[in-house]
């Protein structure tokens, strides 16, 4: 058993002012994005300046839709009997579907100015993704979020405020897998020209699997538990369509032009 370590959630603090490894870790996440994306900007023809744009409408999406989508799929009932919970993002969370589906309505949005296929912007976006999921994880885990499930395994540490039983450190695994994993697939399978929509389509098959995979040794959010058959959580609920959307695109690629702008 490895005892949890004891990480200050708060990095620093200027007077009032306190600046958190969570919130750190969405920086890292858009700052890695934004240096990728222009090492990659001209294969879609966008310069810098579009790429920053691009991350700040991105930036947007991610915030807002993660944070209706938590209320949304996981907390509607607690948005119900207060209508401005929403808006109160210290209390409760982010969904990262949610958050995808923000970042797909921006791109959709900067794809019709910049009269780019979607999905040509969307196989752009998608290796830019993973490192600021696996920082995400990272902050989840010195937040003493996602707990996992009791497990044998030496690796196991008991969860901050769950007793003494070693767990899963289930927070980990998503940044490794999520995170690690996942950039070096997409980002590698990216280096050649592909179909229009094969990469977005290789980004929601592995996530999907990822999370899938992972959601057996991590606790079910505590005020919903296991929703179907003793074992389903929501986040297998949410990931299933996923799975299956990405193995559609795939397939739908294979008509589509190779490494096309319009």
């Amino acid at each position: 058993m490895i005892n949890y370590p004891v990480i200050d959630p708060v990095v620093f603090s200027l007077g009032p002012l306190q600046v958190h490894w969570y919130g750190l870790m969405y920086v890292i996440g858009f700052v890695a994005a934004w240096w990728l994306g222009c090492k990659r900007a001209h294969q879609v023809g966008l310069t810098k300046d579009d790429i920053s744009d691009l991350l700040f409408y991105c930036a947007i999406g991610v915030v807002a839709g993660g944070r209706l989508g938590y209320a949304l799929f996981y907390g509607l009932g607690q948005w119900s009997a207060d209508p401005l919970w929403v808006f109160k993002v210290w209390d409760g969370g982010m969904s990262f579907h949610g958050g995808l589906l923000g970042v797909l309505l921006a791109a959709w949005w900067f794809a019709r100015r910049k009269q780019l296929a979607f999905f040509t912007l969307t196989d752009f976006i998608a290796p830019l993704v993973p490192i600021g999921l696996g920082a995400g994880r990272i902050g989840n885990f010195i937040n003493h979020e996602l707990p996992g499930r009791v497990t044998s395994l030496p690796w196991g540490m008991p969860f901050p405020g769950m007793g003494p039983e070693p767990r899963h450190p289930s927070a980990l695994y998503e940044a490794v897998l999520e995170g690690l994993v996942l950039f070096v697939i997409l980002w590698w399978v990216s280096s050649k020209p592909r179909a229009r929509g094969f990469i977005s389509g290789l980004f929601l098959l592995f996530y999907g699997i990822f999370r899938f995979m992972v959601e057996f040794v991590r606790m079910p959010d505590a005020h919903i538990g296991f929703i179907a058959f003793g074992w389903v959580t929501m986040g297998m609920l949410l990931t299933l369509p996923m799975i299956a959307l990405g193995l559609l695109l795939m397939a739908w690629s294979r008509s589509q032009p190779v490494d096309a702008k319009v």
